[in-house]
């Protein structure tokens, strides 16, 4: 399975070092070496960095990290490759322009069936690779089209939730669905369950989140993967594992949060009765 990491944050950061460390999951202490991607939200649009080869041997990410680039709003993505070749077309994250705004999108886990399921079928919106992730994101933005329907109106936080709930509920008929979605205000995250290492199983906890408040001065947070512009600064960082030594809490199965300015916000359920 493929690894996440997200950031929010209510002032410009850097993810420097929990990319890093993301990076060496990706083909070096882990297995994921068949593509990465970050993308850093610029105001409505996304700098987008992809390849379709391993990260922890990627000049890309050393530039990135040289470069210290900042932003309200990450997400990164390392591919073990289930469906789909290893292609840029295949790489996450996928981003896609929707009433005058980039949104992106990147899966964790397998969906199996997704290409006969009536309710993934491709409408406005349609997938460039082969991948069962890329498809689940046309479908969500085809649903999130009724909401966003003009350039500068952003939906109600209420609604843009219950979409991204049911279509959470929808992915986990399929199978492991942690994803990180974002629509350049808000960081959504959703958690299901994923392969560990330890046990070889696929179980819960899916995602893991850290809350960071930064206070003005302060010189430990270099240490916890953040970076603050001397004033006081909110974050809140989302992962498939834990990426520092600082205590993480788990996203519950089927949990769906909403994180703005890098204040976590509103809690919804996803699970299903099995």
């Amino acid at each position: 399975m493929c690894e996440l990491l997200g950031l929010s944050s209510n002032l410009p950061a850097k993810v420097t070092l929990s990319l890093q460390k993301l990076a060496e999951h990706g083909g070096l202490s882990g297995p994921h070496k068949d593509g990465w991607g970050v993308g850093y939200y610029e105001g409505a649009d996304v700098r987008l960095f992809k390849e379709a080869e391993a990260a922890a041997n990627s000049e890309g990410v050393r530039f990135i990290a040289e470069h210290e680039l900042r932003s309200h709003i990450v997400i990164a993505h390392v591919r073990s490759a289930t469906v789909g070749e290893p292609a840029y077309r295949n790489t996450q994250p996928f981003a896609r322009e929707l009433a005058g705004r980039m949104h992106l999108f990147a899966h964790n886990g397998w969906l199996p069936g997704i290409m006969a399921a009536p309710y993934f079928a491709p409408a406005r919106f349609n997938p460039v690779g082969e991948t069962d992730s890329e498809r689940a994101f046309c479908a969500l933005l085809d649903r999130l089209g009724e909401l966003w329907r003009r350039p500068g109106e952003v939906p109600p936080l209420a609604a843009r939730l219950a979409i991204l709930v049911g279509f959470a509920q929808d992915m986990r008929e399929l199978g492991p669905a942690n994803f990180l979605y974002s629509d350049g205000e808000v960081l959504f995250a959703h958690g299901d369950r994923r392969k560990h290492p330890v046990t070889a199983r696929i179980e819960p906890p899916g995602l893991v989140y850290r809350e960071q408040h930064c206070g003005r001065g302060d010189r430990h947070v270099a240490a916890n993967a953040l970076s603050i512009e001397g004033a006081e600064q909110m974050v809140t960082l989302v992962a498939s594992v834990p990426l520092t030594d600082a205590p993480w809490k788990p996203l519950g199965e089927g949990e769906v949060i909403a994180i703005t300015a890098g204040q976590l916000g509103v809690h919804e359920s996803a699970r299903l009765s099995r």
